[in-house]
């Protein structure tokens, strides 16, 4: 059947589908020509319909150019000319491709009740000279027509009419016009389309060949008149009919043939709207009487639900979850989202994923006016929901145990790709992260959707590490996945951090050994570097540097690292002098300076040989005196013999040297039956003695040089520290009264007593101070009593109170007593602490024997001015001990 005459359709103009098969405005390439016929097609009759199918192992890459066969003619089927001549088609995003053919269609040869329709596909790829033909011929047969058929396919609306041959139209319709009834007509004879008028509401006249160009197709067949109207077209209109949007056409066609002229008034109406949305379900309503069509007494005779153009029964929609209903004024069909005849379709919108699901139901209905005229209307009507947004997911699945990160991310839409990764050190392409060793997989699973894994090891070089912890290790993987929906190319990403922590750091041990010099430290490495420098190596107060390892006859190699240093170095701290021997001690420490802790450290306690006495035939005495560590304030340039007078002969920073005779610097001398001793007392003890042929040096000791008393010691039994409740200290705090609360300057009375009834012992307070922690060794600290006497830099200075008796019945020599004010620490006028402990240590000595300086009573050195200095007391005779008590809270005065 011929086409519209006179059309001026570009024939350059190409369909354009959706994603796999895309037509192009371009001259075809030199090709070679393959043609095919019925393979991977599938034509079906459907009604008044032909529907080709074909899958996406024909549609994806190539683009498709269509042709309409007519005889030996081919006409190339643009945009245009298909919805002008009854054409359609529509794609998936997989390019699963269904083309319709109206069976009144511009081309298809028609006998009025068997349909012939003939196409040719041409489908070529850019990058290939070859084009791939398939011809597709197909005939059906129809004669369920009514009188009247409305069809609305996607892009365009048809009507027709079975032209009643006998039948005079009321001349009356019309008054304006001349009408001329059809009465004895050859029904061999085909009319012809004068002219048409189209209601906008305003008339708007064309004659056919108008009409044709301007996009409407009308035509005629033995028995029917057709017209068609592309969708938008300027001729139709926009109306509510039962408050769902319709466009309409109104058109009063002019019919001329042998016996006379006709106007046969025609009306079409398609939908453009009435879908409801939920995230569940579909809901599309429809006029239950389509008034623009039929009138409102017409009644529905049939009623049918379909998907892509084929009609389900009942069970099919049952089995589908599909629902259709008739209510007072509309026909409702209700559609799962994600039934089986849609699809999903993924986007990006500013580069954020959402999906959109698209299905095409189709609903035919026939009603019957009263009158008995039949009208069938049919509707393809292609829906497709807004945006939902699918913020992806990812999912840790990382087993710390293994070493391994694993990341899974979905679900997806089979149409994204996973293009690049981004890890702090860059963006790879999945490509090179398979290079790199890393793991990169997708799965797609039966549902259609898509998830992809990634996975790579602890160890790998974009993996961050971090020690929260000294044996802990934090391994953090930032990345961002970056994804492409096709064909669109739309980018999106998802970005995640994977932690995972593990008690794997070993730390380096230290061992260490020494000589008749040297301290030998060996370090071995842990599995956090095997380089000296990944961690500070403090030796006593020196850092281990590159610059000075020389200095401490520094060697490596890839398990460890040595070094030596001489017992005598200011690293090294001296902790006891005895006549021929002093015991050093070297502190290493391992600094993690990232995470600002130890990471291993060592104490190496060694004796080496050192003469400190030596005692000459010529009576002369030279005797070494060096800084230990338990007297950490010794100032050595101060130190003197009994005979002030007698200075050091040489100072060092860590040592002195006497020279002396034995009859000078206030020694004493006792004669026995064979030798002659020589005493010097009174800190370090020095004997020398001497037979009548020759000298001997003998030991070094640091002791009584009289009768012996209480034997040398430290501890906490022999004192006993309390607070009383005030000045006359009669009573005092028991331990159910702590942390004892006092306001700020509100006085502390403290009282040390010694646990003993022995008259011969007097206790002295030697240093007291406070510490806001149990711990007596912690800072801050603050000097209360120091050397026996009240810390002069106090502003709030303590007091030494005089016990002349006591009402308990103890020896006033027992026990000592000072008040102190209530005070905080602060830092930067910020209070660390509400607590304060106060500690002592004291010295028990034998009152009798006044040769003990310690026994010179409590701050008998008062009297010398502390800008010179407080005088040394290396060691006592006396027994040392500790005492504390406390917390000691300080209470607000709100309170």
């Amino acid at each position: 059947m011929q086409g519209p005459d006179n059309m001026s359709i570009s024939p350059t103009l190409m369909w354009t589908l959706l994603a796999a098969v895309i037509l192009v405005c371009q001259a075809r390439p030199n090709t070679q020509l393959d043609s095919k016929t019925g393979a991977g097609l599938r034509s079906e009759c459907m009604g008044n319909l032909m529907r080709l199918s074909f899958d996406k192992a024909l549609a994806v890459g190539n683009q498709l150019e269509v042709e309409a066969i007519n005889g030996s003619q081919r006409v190339l089927l643009t945009p245009a000319l298909a919805a002008q001549c009854g054409y359609s088609m529509e794609s998936d995003p997989w390019g699963n491709t269904r083309i319709y053919t109206s069976l009144l269609g511009c081309y298809v040869h028609n006998t009025d009740t068997t349909f012939h329709v003939g196409l040719k596909l041409d489908m070529f790829n850019p990058t290939s000279p070859e084009i791939i033909s398939h011809n597709v011929q197909k005939t059906c047969s129809y004669s369920r027509w009514a009188q009247r058929e409305v069809l609305c396919d996607r892009n365009y609306m048809e009507v027709l009419l079975l032209l009643l041959l006998g039948a005079c139209l009321d001349p009356t319709a019309h008054s304006d016009l001349q009408l001329i009834c059809i009465n004895d007509m050859d029904s061999s004879v085909k009319g012809d389309i004068w002219k048409l008028t189209f209601y906008t509401p305003e008339p708007i006249t064309m004659v056919q060949r108008e009409a044709e160009q301007a996009g409407y197709g009308a035509q005629t067949t033995a028995q029917r008149l057709v017209i068609r109207s592309p969708y938008q077209s300027p001729e139709t209109s926009s109306e509510e009919v039962a408050g769902i949007p319709m466009e309409v056409l109104r058109v009063s066609v002019y019919y001329s043939a042998p016996a006379g002229l006709s106007v046969i008034d025609l009306s079409a109406a398609c939908p453009i709207g009435g879908i409801l949305f939920s995230p569940e379900a579909i809901s599309w309503h429809m006029p239950r009487s389509l008034t623009p069509v039929v009138d409102s007494s017409a009644r529905i005779t049939e009623l049918y639900l379909g998907m892509n153009g084929q009609r389900l029964d009942q069970s099919d929609l049952s089995a589908r979850g599909y629902s259709l209903t008739t209510r007072e004024f509309h026909i409702v069909v209700d559609i799962p989202v994600g039934a089986p005849d849609g699809y999903y379709k993924s986007h990006a919108p500013e580069q954020q994923y959402h999906v959109t699901f698209s299905v095409e139901p189709m609903l035919e209905v026939l009603w019957k006016a009263s009158n008995g005229q039949e009208t069938r209307y049919k509707v393809l009507f292609p829906i497709t929901t807004p945006l939902m947004a699918r913020p992806p997911q990812a999912y840790d699945q990382t087993v710390a145990e293994s070493r391994v990160f694993s990341l899974l991310a979905g679900t997806f839409l089979q149409d994204v790709e996973l293009k690049n990764i981004t890890f702090l050190s860059g963006t790879f392409s999945v490509e090179e992260c398979v290079k790199r060793g890393f793991k990169v997989l997708h799965q797609d699973h039966p549902n259609g959707t898509r998830s992809f894994s990634v996975q790579l090891g602890f160890d790998e070089d974009v993996v961050r590490r971090r020690n929260p912890e000294p044996l802990v290790t934090l391994y953090s993987l930032p990345l961002t996945l970056g994804f492409m929906i096709l064909p669109e190319l739309s980018p999106f990403s998802l970005s995640v951090e994977l932690v995972a922590s593990l008690y794997d750091v070993v730390h380096p041990s230290l061992s260490g050994d020494c000589d008749q010099e040297m301290f030998d430290i060996t370090v071995a490495y842990g599995n956090q570097g095997s380089n000296f420098e990944t961690f500070e190596t403090r030796v006593g107060s020196r850092t281990l540097t590159a610059e000075n390892a020389g200095q401490y006859y520094f060697r490596e190699n890839a398990t460890h690292f040595a070094f030596s240093v001489p017992y005598s170095a200011l690293n090294t701290a001296f902790e006891m002098l005895t006549s021929d021997s002093v015991r050093a001690r070297l502190d290493v420490l391992l600094w993690d300076p990232t995470n600002k802790w130890p990471v291993g450290d060592l104490s190496l306690i060694c004796y080496f040989p050192l003469i400190t006495i030596q005692c000459f035939p010529n009576g002369s005495v030279s005797a070494v005196a060096l800084k230990l560590e338990s007297v950490p304030k010794l100032q050595l340039d101060r130190l003197r013999l009994r005979d002030r007078s007698c200075r050091p002969l040489l100072t060092s920073e860590r040592s002195v040297l006497f020279s002396f005779t034995v009859d000078s610097c206030g020694t004493s001398r006792k004669v026995n039956k064979c030798c002659t001793n020589k005493n010097y007392s009174p800190r370090q003890h020095v004997s020398c003695y001497y037979k009548v042929d020759r000298s001997v040096v003998v030991g070094v000791g640091l002791g009584p040089s009289s009768t012996p008393v209480a034997e040398v010691g430290n501890g906490q039994g022999a004192v006993h520290m309390t607070i009383a409740t005030d000045s006359s200290y009669s009573w005092s705090y028991g331990p159910e009264d702590f942390p004892l609360p006092k306001f700020l300057q509100e006085p502390v009375f403290v009282e040390v007593s010694l646990l003993s009834s022995d008259p011969r012992l007097e206790l002295l307070l030697q240093d007291c101070w406070a510490t806001n922690s149990p711990d007596r060794s912690s800072v801050p600290r603050w000097d209360l009593i120091m050397d026996t006497c009240a810390n002069p830099e106090d502003l709030y200075l303590t007091e030494l109170l005089p016990v002349l008796s006591d009402v308990r019945g103890r020896l006033p020599a027992h026990i000592k007593r000072f008040v102190i004010k209530m005070f905080t620490f602060t830092q930067e006028e910020h209070m660390l602490s509400d607590q304060i402990h106060i500690h002592c240590d004291t010295v028990i000595c034998n009152a009798n024997d006044r040769t003990d300086g310690a026994c010179k009573g409590q701050c008998s050195n008062a009297q010398k001015s502390w800008s010179q200095g407080r005088e040394f007391k290396h060691e006592s005779q006396g027994r040392l001990a500790q005492t504390s008590s406390g917390p000691l809270l300080m209470q607000n005065e709100a309170n």
